[in-house]
């Protein structure tokens, strides 16, 4: 897999030159300023008009929708786009469809941002992702019959894509990719809109330099940049509208994907920290003592032992630190050891990073929490969770539990069912059902802090 990566940096560069060829459509350069604002007009009426179809056909679509502010942005982009507040549109662009294909590109920006398609991307090859994404969308459009499909876009659209997640389908679209590079691209079809690029580098000039027009129109003049704290509040707002979107649309209006969604995010479900917990405390030695009478005894007039538990731990914890992990979870993995150190006054925990193979192998004990601060991360390959299970073999380690730190997205095997008891914390993944064939399973959750 790693001598793999020198073509992967070699595919990147080559997707993102061949990234203007996969559009057909383009703007007329030659139109005026007044002729545009003059289509700009009839364009924005009509926009206005596709959220009220929306409304009284697809209601969720429409709630969604009426949320978002409306910008013309000719100057920077040549189709759509969204952030999650803003609705960003190319007047030509629009000005070419009839109203049910702009319900379709609506809705189509709605659901990059409900299924945070913006947000999910991480270290994978922007254009890849992006098609991926674009195959996710139009396929649940198509199937529910949201709007129509544009004619003057080739849209990536394919049903046997239909149970995959973005993710699975960029996994298979990479493969594609290695094999068969640009021409393989170039016959599947063009992007619908701009993905913006939200990994949160910006300094929060979200408005895109806003202006207005001559008829009092909002005008974004630039593309916008976003901050992290933007981002996460963006997420926020998302979230909140979305459920509010389902409850105001009623049962059976919602897709099936936004509902469990939906479902996974207000149904009641145990912290994953306090799943972890136990899992940990599993692992404490016990014995019976004198020095701890058993209550229960002295209701019958006898002095039974009671337990005596030892607070030391003996784990073995391992990051994935593939090529889909981001810096913020490799963060977030390196907080969350640390706050089992801090709980525990003994322990012992075994360390280490792996992609394709198993990198910076550490001891930590009751005396060394600090010297986590230090602790280096290593790797940014592949993923194959199986070298952490040779590892173990090959160097007599036998872990009373192990734990992984992951996206939950290995790339074959998720490891071998009967060496130890394993305990997957599984982050940013988009399906919070996922569950690993073995061991426990849970999912990182912010909020649960």
């Amino acid at each position: 897999m790693l001598d793999f990566l020198p073509q992967y940096v070699a595919m990147q560069m080559s997707t993102e030159k061949t990234a203007s060829k996969l559009k057909n459509w383009q703007p007329d350069p030659n139109i005026t300023p007044e002729q545009l604002e003059e289509m700009r007009v009839e364009v924005y009426d009509r926009i206005v008009v596709a959220r009220v179809g929306l409304l009284l056909r697809h209601p969720f679509f429409g709630n969604m929708a009426t949320r978002l502010r409306i910008l013309a942005a000719d100057e920077w982009l040549g189709t759509a786009a969204v952030d999650g507040r803003n609705l960003y549109y190319n007047t030509q662009f629009f000005n070419a469809m009839d109203n049910k294909e702009i319900e379709f590109v609506i809705a189509h920006e709605i659901l990059h941002c409900v299924f945070d398609h913006l947000g999910r991307r991480g270290s994978r090859n922007p254009m890849l992702y992006n098609i991926a994404a674009d195959y996710k969308v139009n396929n649940t459009l198509v199937r529910d019959n949201i709007g129509t499909k544009p004619k003057i876009v080739d849209c990536y659209q394919d049903f046997k894509y239909e149970k995959h997640t973005s993710e699975e389908i960029y996994d298979e679209l990479f493969d594609e990719a290695k094999k068969n590079g640009e021409e393989f691209l170039e016959q599947l079809g063009e992007m619908l809109d701009e993905h913006l690029d939200m990994d949160g580098d910006g300094e929060g000039d979200s408005d895109g330099g806003e202006d207005k027009d001559s008829n009092g129109h909002n005008v974004s003049k630039s593309k916008p940049k976003y901050s992290k704290d933007e981002i996460k509040k963006i997420k926020d707002e998302v979230k909140e509208a979305m459920i509010n979107a389902a409850q105001s649309a009623g049962a059976g209006n919602t897709p099936a994907e936004v509902a469990r969604m939906i479902s996974e995010l207000t149904e009641p479900k145990m912290n994953w920290r306090e799943i972890l917990r136990q899992q940990i405390q599993s692992t404490i030695k016990s014995d019976y003592t004198f020095m701890r009478p058993n209550r229960k005894g002295q209701m019958s007039g006898a002095i039974l032992p009671g337990m005596n538990f030892q607070d030391t731990i003996d784990l073995c914890i391992c990051l994935d630190m593939s090529g889909s992990i981001g810096n913020v979870q490799a963060t977030d993995f390196l907080s969350e050891v640390k706050g089992i150190m801090d709980e525990y006054q003994d322990y012992k925990i075994t360390l280490w990073c792996f992609d394709t193979k198993v990198y910076n192998e550490q001891e930590f004990n009751g005396d060394g929490a600090d010297d986590l601060l230090d602790y280096e991360i290593m790797g940014g390959g592949g993923t194959d969770f199986d070298v952490n299970w040779t590892y173990m073999k090959e160097h007599n380690i036998q872990p009373k539990k192990f734990i992984m730190f992951t996206d939950g997205m290995p790339w074959d095997s998720w490891g071998d069912p009967d060496y130890c008891e394993t305990v997957f914390i599984i982050h940013s993944h988009y399906d919070k059902g996922l569950q690993a064939p073995f061991g426990i399973t849970a999912h990182y959750d912010e909020q649960a802090a």
